[in-house]
């Protein structure tokens, strides 16, 4: 806590207020707030930014734009720079409990020494502000016995600002959330714009070694830091990584630098943060250690790409557009807060110049280019020096050494493959060799994750690790049998998911705009010696081996397939507890159901879970693409969740019903069924959708609130089907027996227990044809047979409106 501070904080119960807790912060320009502040007494207090805090002052009757009214101003206790963000209120009974309003807000520049000033009584200032501007004055009052109290009055100065009156009663609302006192006092929602979306995946580039021709592409430098997307609404910020991590608080700073600067406008940013060396280069090891200590060094956010404003997505805007109101934006942004600025045309004398310059080289846009979160050509890096992340798979320590770390044992993936490329020995202190060791002590395992792992020197010990973290490591150049030479440790990268730091392909052509963007002949480049391809980042081996024999359909193709619908069927699958069938030598062949994860899974994630008996054993999910096309390398046809999500893992959200008809029952009849099931659940007032199997029967699922437990869940399951028994004890049985299933369609409730999993949506399956569980609309129940659509007819599908477009929004509304 520091001096300045100590008296705002003593004053505060900070488990009762939502007001901010003092610590002192700085930046290069000067900001000033005014908040409305109803309390005992109506007033208006003024804050001036200065050496990190906000001086205060309380003003009664609040400022005059008229020269000739003198205000009373009674200078109260500094405040920490986060007040400036405060609006709500202020609990009864806590230090100046009532209502706070941001009345305005803006920058301030001091005329003359504001320490002196301070110290004699007279300090003059100029107010930039979206209420108050121009030139004004404080000055301290004296008592009579001339002693310096805290009475100061505030003046307004004559300027081209000045008024004959007060100039201030039609301010009413507030400058960030356009409310009044009384619905701040109420709580009403905040008046703001919302941004159009709340997550995005990245833009990101390429690998290239030659300079494209043509005049369509913009460059701009390529910074050294953490990639983040800024979302701002209102009076709010959020800071997130590539990876979803929220990195709000550790650059707080530039956090509310961007919600002064927005001034209550939403919108969403592209960039990188960075903290730049006196030579005005980004050094990520000086952002390593302000992650350590804040206090060391100042951040500046690099913003490059503008993906919303004003509640408006411009993704689908081409980038000049969106560079040119980028630009624009920031013009007047504070000094952390800086707009990369770029040149048109001029790649190889860009790349030179970055380079002669000691920078880590330049990225090239195409000028037309949309924003589509993927690496799809459209943006490029060339690197001056050879830098690149690494997965830590193990380190060494030397016999000269009993603690520590001498050297790191690096790789990245190749498809699913973690291949060792090399040791760095160097770029690292004593003391960092030490937190090296520290971070891996939870990490070590008894044999390596490498495929063909390194063997030690004569002089040393190997420890095999998780390999779960990622460095920065420069090197001189890759040898002739793949591995680095004159590696140098940069610093870990917190940000990057190992399982992200795939093998790069490098495009050493891209003078032909279309060779970037057609994804069969950069698939092509992809393929390896050994015959294998890369789809999606994942290196898919034996690619032509048979799956399905009627029609032929190969491995490669399954691939293919599982990425096409991802982006449908990832909301269905991710985060759900899986079990899959693998048939590694196609449905010819053995196949087998796998419910635990093994040595060979690999873009999944484990979780323990306790069973039935009380034991606690390892169950697996995924949470993205990879996981998906990691599954489906390996051989992986079906895929069936839990009825819950990780998160609620005990609270199941999805029931479905599988009627599953007896033997050669005509179809009209299993038909009907469904429509019963869902005349069943409309009394009961639920929402139900329809999806094929993809073998004898349809599937009606029921998204539902995670709020009650699996045996509230499972009871209620079988009281739909029972109910439906009742009803119609001729066409429906809801006992598990084949015997009493004579003519009869069972009402499979069994699936919506605790452990049970059900065939996902867009999952193949394992059976002739390469049929597939499919969501349909209600009105197609008529044309579609269970088994009616296969892998073909799937695509197909993809390119029209999604069935269960609503099917999250419905399960939204629940909560």
């Amino acid at each position: 806590m520091t001096g300045r501070l100590s008296e705002y904080n003593e004053k505060r119960n900070f488990t009762k207020t939502l007001e901010p807790e003092g610590k002192i912060d700085s930046d290069e320009q000067l900001r000033f707030v005014v908040q409305h502040h109803l309390a005992r007494n109506d007033h208006y207090d003024l804050r001036l930014e200065w050496q990190g805090a906000l001086l205060s002052w309380a003003v009664p009757k609040g400022p005059s734009y008229n020269t000739h009214d003198k205000r009373l101003a009674v200078q109260v206790e500094d405040h920490p720079l986060e007040y400036r963000n405060f609006e709500g209120m202020i609990p009864k009974g806590e230090y100046g409990g009532g209502v706070v309003m941001l009345w305005d807000e803006g920058l301030w520049e001091p005329r003359g020494n504001v320490d002196e000033g301070l110290i004699e009584g007279s300090l003059k200032f100029v107010l930039h502000g979206r209420r108050l501007k121009g030139k004004w004055a404080l000055v301290r009052l004296k008592s009579k016995d001339g002693e310096t109290r805290d009475n100061w009055l505030l003046l307004k100065e004559k300027d081209e600002h000045a008024k004959n009156e007060v100039g201030i009663a039609t301010f009413t609302t507030s400058i960030r959330t356009d409310r009044s006192m009384s619905e701040i006092a109420a709580g009403a929602e905040t008046k703001i714009t919302r941004n159009p979306f709340d997550r995005a995946d990245v833009q990101l580039a390429k690998l290239i070694t030659k300079v494209p021709v043509g005049e369509d592409w913009l460059y701009e430098l390529k910074y050294d830091g953490y990639r983040i997307l800024a979302f701002v609404e209102g009076n709010s910020v959020r800071l997130m990584t590539r990876n979803d991590n929220d990195y709000t608080r550790r650059f707080s700073g530039v956090a509310t630098a961007l919600i002064t600067m927005a001034a209550g406008r939403a919108m969403i940013l592209d960039g990188e943060m960075t903290i730049t060396n006196p030579e005005g280069k980004t050094d990520f090891q000086a952002l390593q250690n302000y992650l350590k200590n804040p206090q060391e060094q100042s951040l500046t956010y690099i913003v490059f790409d503008l993906l919303a404003l004003d509640g408006m997505d411009l993704r689908g805007r081409p980038l000049i557009d969106r560079k040119a109101a980028l630009e624009a934006l920031l013009k007047d942004a504070p000094g952390s807060i800086y707009y990369s600025r770029h040149v048109i045309g001029k790649g190889k004398e860009s790349f030179l110049a970055a380079c002669e310059a000691g920078l880590e080289g330049i990225i090239g846009k195409r000028m037309d280019s949309l924003y589509r979160s993927t690496r799809n050509g459209d943006w490029i890096k060339l690197k001056c020096e050879q830098r690149r992340n690494f997965v830590i798979g193990g380190y060494t320590l030397s016999d000269k050494k009993t603690s520590g770390v001498s050297s790191l044992l690096l790789g990245i993936y190749e498809g699913e493959d973690f291949i060792y490329c090399g040791r760095a020995g160097t770029g690292f202190s004593e003391r960092e060799r030490k937190k090296l060791a520290e971070h891996f002590r939870s990490l070590h395992k008894a044999e390596p994750s490498f495929k063909e792992a390194p063997q030690a020197r004569s002089n040393e010990r190997i420890t095999w690790l998780e390999p779960q973290l990622v460095a920065e490591i420069k090197f001189a150049e890759w040898t002739e049998d793949q591995r680095l030479r004159q590696a140098s440790f940069k610093g870990l990268q917190a940000d990057k998911h190992p399982r992200d730091i795939q093998k790069e392909t490098t495009i050493n052509e891209l003078d032909s705009p279309q060779e970037a963007e057609n994804p069969k002949e950069l698939e092509s480049k992809m393929v390896t010696k050994d015959n294998s391809i890369v789809i999606a980042g994942i290196k898919i081996t034996n690619p032509d081996k048979v799956m399905f024999e009627e029609p032929k359909i190969s491995k490669a193709d399954v691939v293919r397939y599982y990425e096409m619908v991802s982006e449908r069927m990832l909301p269905h699958v991710s985060y759900r507890v899986l079990s899959i069938v693998r048939c590694p030598k196609g449905i010819s062949q053995t196949c087998f159901y796998k419910k635990h994860p093994g040595p060979d899974s690999k873009g999944i994630i484990t979780l323990p879970i306790t069973t039935g008996s009380g034991e606690i054993e390892d169950y697996f999910y995924i949470e993205n693409k990879l996981g998906l096309i990691s599954e489906a390398q390996m051989g992986t046809l079906e895929f069936h969740t839990w009825g819950s999500r990780i998160e609620v893992l005990e609270k199941p959200d999805l029931m479905v019903f599988d009627l599953d008809p007896d033997e050669g029952m005509d179809l009209s009849r299993v038909r009907q069924g469904v429509r019963d099931v869902k005349s069943i659940l409309s009394e009961l007032s639920l929402n139900a959708y329809l999806k094929t199997s993809g073998g004898k029967g349809y599937h009606v699922v029921v998204p539902l609130e995670p709020s009650v437990s699996w045996e509230v869940f499972y009871s209620f399951a079988r009281g739909v089907a029972e109910v439906m028994e009742q009803k119609w004890p001729d066409r429906y049985t809801s006992n598990v027996r084949k015997a009493k299933r004579a003519g009869k369609i069972f009402i499979d409730w069994i699936r919506n227990g605790r452990g049970a999993t059900s065939i996902a949506p867009y999952s193949l399956r394992t059976r002739k044809g390469a049929k597939v569980s499919m969501p349909i609309d209600w009105d197609e129940l008529d044309t579609i047979a269970p088994d009616g659509i296969d892998m073909a007819e799937a695509l197909a599908r993809m390119a029209g409106a999604d069935p269960w477009q609503d099917f999250f929004r419905a399960q939204q509304k629940l909560k």
